[in-house]
């Protein structure tokens, strides 16, 4: 499956960093993120606030390590919108006008599209955690849905991952397979095998074989991997072994 154009992605970043700053706004500062648990809205919001324009200043500058995230002073929820926009712009313009590869932690120098593609996913999964806890509308359109999953399950099988979480070193394994397929017509599934070196994941367009096999809508998908709902979730069929998954989705998480 081919990763979203740069448009692509730069469109979706405008929506959901919008979206996620509007209906966060509508809540208690206070409140707890079902989903976070250990977060509070305010500080979901100043998670992706603040991201955003530290990575559009890294690769504006090419920094060679994080920038730190700064909240402006006297930010209330009536500016966490037009906050979380601007630094969704900021970042689209940094990557717009990147003309060299920008560092990152995985691994080596990547392209700046990298970092947009990493904090849309985040964006989105976190637009999500404020629409829950808000009782809000949330959703994600199929191709993004895809890339999330694809985006998450590479860097969950990454080498340079498993170096940096040690959690990922568990995920290795003796050739078990678990197979994440979407309900919609036109994309792939995604095949995951815990070798001795780690998990490895390819694309596949037939019905392969595995040892668990999770059907539901791509988006998701994309939110069971990132653990905003569980297996139990009755959009969620899973078939096989079930003790392989829960294995999984209590070692992994992303976005």
């Amino acid at each position: 499956m081919d990763i979203p154009t740069e448009e692509r992605l730069a469109e979706a970043m405008r929506l959901h960093a919008s979206a996620f700053g509007r209906k966060a706004s509508g809540g208690d500062p206070g409140m707890t993120v079902p989903t976070c648990p250990d977060w509070t809205l305010r500080q979901l919001v100043e998670h992706i606030g603040g991201a955003l324009p530290a990575m559009a200043e890294m690769v504006a500058t090419r920094a060679r390590e994080p920038i730190p995230q700064v909240v402006p002073d006297g930010m209330t929820p009536d500016r966490w919108e037009e906050w979380l926009s601007d630094g969704a712009e900021r970042l689209i313009t940094a990557v717009e006008k990147a003309d060299r590869p920008v560092w990152s932690p995985f691994g080596g120098d990547v392209r700046a599209e990298f970092w947009l593609r990493r904090l849309l996913h985040d964006t989105t999964v976190h637009h999500a955690d404020a629409a829950f806890t808000v009782g809000a509308d949330w959703s994600l359109d199929a191709d993004l849905a895809a890339d999330g999953v694809a985006e998450g399950l590479d860097l969950v099988c990454s080498p340079v991952v498993a170096e940096l979480n040690p959690k990922i070193a568990e995920l290795r394994g003796s050739g078990e397979t678990l197979l994440w397929r979407p309900e919609e017509d036109g994309l792939p599934a995604w095949l995951v095998t815990r070798t001795p070196d780690g998990p490895r994941v390819t694309e596949t367009s037939d019905g392969a074989d595995a040892r668990v096999v999770v059907t539901a809508p791509v988006a998701e998908l994309f939110l069971l991997l990132s653990r905003r709902i569980t297996a139990d979730d009755p959009r969620v069929k899973v078939a096989g072994d079930r003790a392989l998954l829960d294995h999984w989705t209590s070692l992994t998480a992303f976005g």
